[in-house]
């Protein structure tokens, strides 16, 4: 396996309890912006809201970890420039402490509206201009 295949491999990778993973990695994230969330809202202390803004950022990175080797495709269309996005934006809190609530507002309106779009919306490549499924579908359809 070159380096190439094994970043885009030619069919989706998965393992076994991977959706039940994701699943407690979602929650786990979800318990993260909540805490993070209320702790930039109501002015907490950076001791309150700093081990949830820990949980969301390393429970992101573990769901991106994921979906990077079960498919590469993910990287190329909307979903995965969403979510690439999000973790950027999480990234710039601590630096930014007093516009965390206002980062944080903006990557759950992302979350909300790039998790619930249509499929030809979260698909859509941005390398090919056009919905796809996987990489090795021809650059021009017919």
């Amino acid at each position: 396996m070159n380096f190439s295949s094994a970043l885009f491999p030619d069919r989706t990778r998965s393992f076994s309890g991977k959706r039940w993973v994701k699943i407690a990695l979602r929650t786990l994230h979800l318990i993260g912006t909540a805490g993070a969330g209320g702790g930039f809202l109501y002015g907490a202390s950076e001791g309150f809201w700093l081990p949830y803004w820990w949980l969301t950022l390393g429970s992101g990175v573990a769901l991106v970890a994921i979906e990077l080797w079960s498919n590469g495709v993910w990287r190329v269309q909307v979903r995965g420039a969403a979510v690439l996005a999000k973790l950027v934006m999480l990234s710039c809190i601590p630096l930014l402490p007093e516009a965390g609530g206002a980062i944080l507002i903006l990557i759950i309106a992302i979350s909300a509206v790039s998790s619930h779009a249509p499929a030809s919306v979260r698909y859509f490549s941005l390398l090919h201009g056009r919905r796809i499924e996987t990489l090795s579908e021809p650059a021009q359809r017919a």
